[in-house]
């Protein structure tokens, strides 16, 4: 007498939402980040997709089990599924640890953001209201977004400034270069995040004594919250100028050093030919 042995319907249902929902996480993305749809339907579309990559590892959970139990086929299916859902539910781990880790702001500056203009598009007029730290939280948990200043002119310190802004790779929207010392300069450029979310950021270069000072402003736009990114670009954009800056003095210690002034000429009357 022949035995058949049966595929357990858990597992090919865990497979089957596994599968489904790969293309449930990664299509709300493309979409976002391309802007075929606004950030209210991506918020929708990406919870829905976290629901059945976790019902994905419940239900694969699940048909383990009863397999252990039962002896039935279906062993490669549910562990399929299982490993697909937790693939699908990585991102949501990561930025849940984001979320507890960092409180929940979407705009952060060194200095007060009357200073520090955002240039919106047209769908962004009626973005959120912002949130904020006060300045105290903010130097606790980001303590090196922070006023820079250095022994440099405006248009020398620009100069870093728009030189690291290239190497990020931002879409820059407006730039302002001072041409004097005396004038202000100021960098306007949007980035895209990993899940399509836009942020912008605002660069002033600005005269300050004998140096000049940058300050510098992330915020989310769209985003109910930024999960560090802006007070994470504002520290590590800052610190990479700290490196800059080092690096051109220890090259050029004499570069702020007066201009050396010419000998004077006598006069000579040659009116009179004496």
């Amino acid at each position: 007498m022949r035995i058949k042995i049966r595929t357990s319907k858990w597992a090919i249902w865990a497979r089957r939402l596994g599968s489904l929902a790969l293309p449930l996480v990664l299509l709300p993305v493309l979409m976002h980040r391309e802007g075929f749809i606004d950030a209210s339907i991506f918020l929708v579309l990406i919870l829905f997709a976290g629901a059945v990559a976790a019902l994905a590892v419940l239900v694969a959970l699940g048909a383990l089990a009863r397999l252990w139990v039962s002896g039935d086929r279906g062993w490669a299916r549910a562990l399929g599924g299982l490993v697909l859902g937790l693939i699908c539910l990585l991102p949501f781990a990561y930025y849940g640890a984001l979320a507890l880790r960092y409180p929940p702001v979407t705009d952060m500056a060194t200095a007060p953001r009357s200073d520090l203009p955002l240039i919106f598009e047209p769908d962004t007029a009626a973005m959120p209201p912002a949130r904020m730290l006060p300045p105290e939280e903010q130097a606790r948990v980001f303590p090196n977004a922070q006023t820079r200043l250095y022994p440099l002119d405006v248009v020398q310190l620009f100069a870093l400034v728009d030189r690291l802004v290239a190497a990020e790779n931002w879409d820059v929207r407006r730039r302002i270069e001072p041409l004097t010392a005396p004038d202000q300069g100021r960098i306007n450029a949007r980035i895209v995040t990993l899940p399509g979310w836009r942020e912008e950021a605002v660069l002033l270069i600005r005269p300050n004594g004998r140096g000049a000072r940058v300050d510098m402003r992330s915020a989310s736009i769209g985003a109910p919250i930024d999960f560090g990114s802006n007070g994470m670009r504002i520290s590590a954009f800052l610190g990479a100028l700290d490196n800059e800056v080092t690096a051109l003095l220890r090259d050029n210690p004499k570069i702020n050093d007066p201009a050396p002034v010419e000998d004077a000429v006598p006069d000579v009357d040659i009116g009179n030919g004496q």
